[in-house]
């Protein structure tokens, strides 16, 4: 109560100059009017009988938070300890527990912008070939790849490495060792194709087969995990149960569940997903015979190979852009043979068939109906001369391998001479050979 009389007292003997106006009876009831107001506000509530006062640690803290004197760390950790201890001795689940908790939190985070400030942090880090950026994001909870903690996006720095996802706080940076899984998949874009090729712990010398850290399947000093796509060990940092479809379990068994895999390999099965690198004539040829998709999915290749060409040379075509249709699997529209894991799985799910499916008959709908130019390179069946146009990619006909011409298949394999448009080809080839020349005649 002395503290509002004195500031009555003060703002009596200091009047606003703009009220000059004012009489002293108005002045008189100007400041009982604000009294009431000042009393309310800056007046604390009485507290309970048995709940201590801590005046002094509040002033602190609020001092910590808003004073420029006070941002210095070691100000800062002294308002940290008071705010805690005042948690501590506050009743359970008070009101006045509760602002103490809301308080020693921003302390904290102020704490923490002196200790990691944001501004110093550059925005692009090069270290062993990894190319990590700052992450903006403060809401999303990641778990950094070197210590295996949480990620606090709110009060902490932390990078992404824009080639393999490696992830990790500003202060992990220079503790890494692991080099960028991308450069690998550039100069090296090969699977393993050997099931789960184990060599035993005794081969690593009972050691992590990434960090070299001391490992054993009894767990001490640590967890020996293994991974199903390399067959070798690995400690719980480097080995966090992952899973992931194996390839080689995939090409050799059909078989697409997912397993056990190290970090390092789920970063690199994840870079190479997409990349057609696998050749299944030569891996295992005999899958053809056993899975029907893989069978229909290589005609339905087959056949947008050979309508290709059309499009190449169609105006429309080009303009339609036709062949974009397949932008997300280049490899399609270049040759038959070559098939990535994400092939395989859209396979298997069904997908595959179904997209290439459209595919094939918005392509064929171009070509034998909406474009005149197209269908003016149609072939006529030469061994009947009967039907309508016809061509390569249609399933009742034979094309000849070496002159590219089209038939039905009953007329092609039914006749016994052969290919007319190459018996052609040849007696012309014969008969230029056999003209005399200019000189000769002289």
């Amino acid at each position: 109560m002395e503290h509002d009389e004195k500031l009555a007292r003060f703002r009596q003997a200091h009047l606003n100059p703009f009220n000059k106006q004012l009489g002293p009876r108005q002045h008189e009831q100007r400041a009982s009017e604000e009294a009431p107001d000042i009393a309310s506000e800056e007046t604390l509530p009485e507290l309970p009988p048995g709940e201590p006062e801590f005046h002094c640690a509040e002033r602190v803290m609020d001092l910590g938070l808003s004073e420029d004197h006070f941002s210095r760390p070691v100000q800062l950790q002294q308002a940290i300890e008071e705010c805690k201890q005042m948690i501590l001795e506050l009743p359970e689940h008070s009101e006045r527990q509760k602002d103490a908790v809301v308080r020693l939190i921003h302390l904290r985070l102020k704490l923490q912008e002196l200790k990691d400030p944001n501004e110093d942090e550059p925005n692009i880090r090069v270290l062993l070939e990894h190319r990590f950026y700052k992450e903006k994001s403060k809401s999303v909870k990641q778990t950094c790849d070197k210590c295996n903690t949480i990620i606090w996006g709110l009060i902490q720095t932390w990078y992404t490495c824009t080639g393999c996802y490696y992830r990790c706080h500003s202060k992990c940076l220079n503790l890494i060792s692991k080099p960028c899984v991308r450069s690998k998949v550039s100069h090296q874009a090969e699977y393993e194709l050997n099931i789960c090729p184990e060599a035993g712990l005794d081969s690593q010398d009972y050691r992590c087969a990434e960090c070299r850290a001391p490992i054993s399947l009894r767990g001490v000093p640590s967890e020996a995990r293994q991974c199903d796509y390399t067959g070798q060990y690995y400690c719980s940092h480097c080995h966090w149960n992952d899973l992931a479809v194996i390839p080689a379990r995939v090409v050799h068994n059909w078989d697409f569940e997912p397993r056990k895999v190290s970090r390092c390999s789920m970063r690199y099965l994840a870079l190479m997903v997409s990349r057609p690198v696998l050749r299944l004539r030569e891996i295992n040829p005999l899958l053809f015979n056993y899975v029907e998709e893989l069978v229909e999915i290589r005609k339905l290749r087959q056949d947008i190979l050979l309508m290709k060409p059309y499009f190449i040379t169609c105006k429309e075509a080009m303009e339609a852009r036709l062949l974009l249709q397949l932008q997300d699997r280049q490899h399609f529209v270049e040759n038959d043979e070559m098939y990535s894991v994400q092939d395989l799985l859209d396979a298997h799910t069904g997908r595959l068939g179904c997209s290439l499916t459209e595919t094939h008959t918005l392509f064929a709908k171009h070509i034998k109906l909406d474009c005149e130019r197209c269908q003016a390179k149609g072939f006529v069946c030469e061994l009947c001369r009967e039907g309508d146009v016809l061509f390569p990619f249609d399933s009742h006909t034979s094309v000849c391998s070496d002159c590219s011409a089209v038939f039905h298949r009953d007329c092609y394999y039914d006749n016994s001479t052969t290919c007319p448009k190459c018996a052609r080809l040849s007696l012309r080839k014969q008969s230029l050979f056999q003209e005399p020349g200019p000189d000769v005649d002289v």
